[in-house]
């Protein structure tokens, strides 16, 4: 992987590392965030395991099924366009509450590991290796995985932040271009191109909600 993309991956997750082990966050561990039924320990965990599900999946090594493009990733994923109680998303929230029951050191522990691991991990796999996402069974390319992850590490520092009283981290220009540009393309195949043209240009005849998820 170019050390470009390596530094920016690393930036993001120094961030999001950063806002999930901050006082703020270990003082209000086990309130309800700004996710509705994940507390706020369990929102931290969630953000910080995007650095270890990115390091496992390369850490796996090389896929010997095609990349998908990242449009058929998300629209395919059960948890996309679906509510908040549709199961995969109940799994998501339960399985981080259930990790943020031993307490802040959890992610502290579980930053410390992947942001040692990461850059040895980024160093030695190719941006266009294919790489097998186990939990959805079919394959991207590192590069589209990184990508993936940097829109979670920016979606749910936000959620964090807010959290906790907080400002959200500003992300390297880098990250939000790709993170941004993947959530119009999704929010584009759920509302259509006008709905996106009117939002970003024309308030008076937008509609109320072009959310990519």
């Amino acid at each position: 992987m170019d050390s470009t993309e390596r530094d920016v991956f690393l930036s993001a997750a120094r961030l999001a590392a950063d806002l999930a082990r901050s006082p703020e966050v270990a003082a209000r561990w086990t309130e309800e965030s700004a996710c509705a039924g994940m507390t706020v320990g369990g929102l931290a965990i969630h953000l910080v395991s995007q650095l270890a599900n990115a390091g496992r999946v390369l850490e796996a090594g090389p896929s010997d099924q095609e990349p998908v493009p990242l449009q058929h990733h998300y629209d395919h994923s059960a948890w996309v366009g679906n509510g908040p109680e549709h199961e995969a998303n109940v799994a998501i929230r339960t399985g981080s509450d259930e990790q943020a029951a031993g307490g802040p050191q959890v992610v502290q522990d579980l930053a410390e590991e992947w942001l040692a691991r990461l850059p040895v991990v980024l160093d030695k796999v190719p941006s266009g290796q294919s790489v097998l996402l186990p939990w959805a069974g079919w394959s991207l390319t590192a590069h589209d995985l990184l990508v993936t992850r940097e829109m979670e590490m920016m979606v749910h520092a936000d959620d964090l932040a807010a959290s906790v009283g907080l400002p959200t981290p500003e992300f390297p220009g880098d990250v939000a271009a790709s993170v941004l540009a993947l959530l119009t393309r999704i929010a584009v195949q759920r509302h259509g191109q006008v709905a996106l043209v009117r939002a970003l240009s024309r308030p008076q005849r937008a509609q109320e909600s072009i959310s990519a998820f």
